[in-house]
């Protein structure tokens, strides 16, 4: 059982929406579970079967790695297309949902903003919408979406409402964690000006940080709530 639940397309995903957050979390006690639908890197080949294998075993193995550093209880890797969820029955994906849920019984759910570029991401939003819809005995209260930069800002508002945060959490103990997490991803991470650079990622949180009146935060958009 885990008390959050972050649900992510990509390695990386979950470093750059909740990374620091995570680390808070964990630090203060609580049990956080990272699910990782899809294999990542295989659309960088022209055809998904090319792709190098030992390089994506790497990247699997750098996930686990950030996982760890974070605090996180484990992580669970599937293998969605990258960069093809859209080929995928949308049941598919939701069922993949349904049984993380029904095994960790998460209080709070973290995932993908709907409004993202990167089609991937739509896609794992729709299934947890679907998946944590509030039936009776739904373990879910909480239902939260984070941005992924170099996705969320680059559809400018063009395909789903704009990302509007509304939750923020104090990570000015744990960006630096965060930073080192997506050091980790020696294939991910890229250089200034870069979003997914470390002093994009160090604005973005103080930015955030400007907002909410403290140091340095992530930021998130409530779905819902249940009190």
């Amino acid at each position: 059982m885990a008390d959050v639940l972050v649900v992510a397309a990509h390695p990386d995903d979950e470093v750059l929406g909740c990374g620091a957050s995570i680390a808070r979390w964990t630090d203060a006690g609580r049990s956080v579970h990272i699910a990782i639908l899809g294999e990542g890197i295989t659309s960088r080949s022209d055809r998904r079967e090319e792709a190098d294998r030992e390089l994506l075993d790497k990247l699997h193995t750098n996930a686990r790695a950030a996982g760890e550093l974070l605090g996180a209880e484990g992580v669970t890797l599937f293998s969605l297309p990258d960069n093809r969820f859209d080929t995928v029955p949308l049941l598919d994906v939701v069922k993949i949902v349904e049984r993380l849920l029904a095994e960790h019984k998460p209080v709070d759910v973290y995932t993908h903003h709907a409004g993202d570029l990167n089609i991937d991401h739509g896609v794992v939003h729709r299934a947890v919408l679907t998946a944590t819809r509030p039936v009776a005995g739904q373990c879910v209260r909480n239902l939260c979406t984070f941005e992924v930069p170099s996705s969320s800002e680059w559809a400018f508002g063009d395909i789903a409402k704009p990302f509007s945060p509304n939750v923020f959490v104090g990570v000015g103990d744990t960006l630096s964690r965060k930073c080192d997490a997506m050091a980790c991803y020696e294939t991910e991470a890229r250089a200034f000006p870069h979003p997914r650079s470390p002093q994009a990622l160090e604005a973005i949180a103080r930015r955030w940080g400007s907002v909410a009146g403290v140091a340095a935060a992530e930021a998130f958009e409530l779905v819902r709530a249940v009190r």
